[in-house]
């Protein structure tokens, strides 16, 4: 269904609604073509709906009534660059929670409890949530890698990355405020250690916690560029469903560079199908999709 957009009828002085006109195919077309282009993001054409009712949104907002004259404002407009970080907003942020796969954590566990200890002693592990939305998972493998090097008596050295092409979705992280529905069905134990009461019903993540885990603004198309090296952890669960099967490849190849050797890399299942990602070995198990990267392979 189209969007609509409030309209005051100057006969009877009441609020109604005006709809939209439908988006044509080449208007469709045209906003693909952006999406694609700009964040690698596709969108097919079953999802038409979703893009109307989105941009219906924010057109509203504004007061745009044209899905052309929108387009012409974001590409060419004065405030193009800000106006397209804030629709990005829109359309790619998941909702998402902590502890979100269980199974895929725990394979994170058992990886990092497997690993020499001396090795864990002389050198930080460095994890990457990659599409790390509102926070949630890097918070996620920050507490977990906490309690292994507690269950192993050993110094919490470690450090977790989280990134995102949202800016408003790095900022709601950094804050490290969440609202406590999303930790229903979360450990209780795991509550009370790692959470504190704040206003307005939210939680807090505890300081210990949040001062190991850093947020930083990334489009996956330009992991090329990427400072991240010697990853032990790359977490990318539920991003590559968006791109195009060539580009998954590609973005999976170019996190595999940053795998430190023997380095984890974890994605959702049915992300990545029949295809071996080259210099990694895939990790035995029918619940997580995930690869190890060889140890022989030089960085």
């Amino acid at each position: 269904m189209a969007e609509t957009r409030n309209h005051l009828s100057p006969a009877d002085g009441i609020w109604s609604l005006r709809r939209l006109p439908d988006m044509d195919e080449a208007q469709f077309n045209q906003w693909q073509t952006l999406l694609e282009h700009r964040t690698g993001i596709t969108l097919p054409s079953g999802r038409k709906s979703f893009l109307e009712t989105n941009l219906g949104i924010r057109m509203r907002e504004i007061g745009c009534s044209s899905y052309q004259a929108y387009y012409e404002q974001i590409v060419s407009g004065p405030d193009a660059i800000m106006e397209w970080s804030t629709l990005v907003d829109r359309l790619t942020v998941q909702e998402t929670r902590f502890f979100r796969d269980p199974d895929a954590f725990q394979l994170v566990s058992d990886y990092v409890l497997t690993r020499p200890r001396e090795a864990l002693k002389k050198r930080p592990l460095e994890a990457w949530s990659v599409g790390c939305s509102t926070g949630e998972e890097p918070y996620t493998l920050a507490m977990l890698l906490n309690e292994c090097m507690e269950g192993l008596s050993l110094q919490p050295l470690y450090g977790v990355t989280g990134s995102d092409i949202s800016k408003p979705a790095i900022n709601k992280a950094q804050s490290g405020l969440f609202s406590a529905r999303k930790l229903i069905g979360m450990d209780e134990a795991m509550k009370a250690r790692y959470f504190r009461p704040a206003e307005r019903n939210n939680v807090e993540i505890v300081k210990s916690i949040r001062e190991r885990v850093c947020f930083t603004r990334l489009n996956v198309l330009d992991l090329k560029h990427a400072p991240m090296h010697g990853m032990n952890i790359i977490f990318c669960q539920n991003l590559l469903i968006y791109f195009r099967r060539w580009r998954r490849r590609e973005i999976v190849k170019r996190l595999a560079e940053r795998l430190a050797p023997g380095g984890l890399l974890v994605l959702g299942q049915g992300e990545l199908t029949d295809w071996q990602p080259p210099g990694l070995q895939r990790v035995p198990s029918e619940h997580v999709l995930a690869w190890i990267k060889r140890q022989t392979d030089e960085e």
